[in-house]
């Protein structure tokens, strides 16, 4: 009985897999064009912030096979379309793209890239003499107000 009773479970389980397919949300994978982006201090500042971020906070998104299977796509969409909201450096200039400060402090406390992101982007692991570079080239390029010092 019991058998029975975890064989209709997973195909349930497995129906609901199916049916969520249809749910348009998450499959939109658009990348708008790049209209700007800031003047990075070096190509390495750029290439490190490329690997480890653009997915995100840039119109240039890499699209993995599996943002197309739900719900995975939907917690995929939901982190593009938030990352390009709070700090997008392919819209650079637009009103309100303020953040390029805080994406310093971002890395050095290790709360960018996001563990789970770097699980599945093991590149975008930054080894911590990367991490530093990183962190000097983006208070180059966006300023001292990254490293807390905003001048009075």
């Amino acid at each position: 009985m019991s058998r029975k009773i975890v064989l209709a479970g997973v195909l349930v389980i497995l129906l609901l897999c199916l049916i969520i397919q249809v749910i348009p949300y998450g499959r939109r994978h658009s990348n708008p064009s790049v209209l700007a982006e800031p003047n990075w201090d070096s190509p390495r500042t750029r290439e490190l912030f490329f690997r480890a971020c653009a997915d995100c906070h840039s119109n240039e998104t890499v699209w993995p096979w599996y943002s197309n299977i739900a719900p995975v796509s939907w917690l995929i969409q939901r982190d593009v379309e938030e990352g390009r909201a709070a700090f997008n450096v392919s819209e650079w200039g637009r009103p309100g793209e303020n953040e390029g400060e805080e994406a310093a402090e971002a890395v050095r406390e290790g709360s960018m890239p996001p563990a789970l992101y770097v699980l599945l982007h093991p590149r975008a692991r930054l080894s911590a003499s990367e991490k530093d570079e990183f962190v000097r080239g983006l208070i180059a390029t966006f300023g001292k107000e990254a490293e807390g010092e905003e001048e009075d």
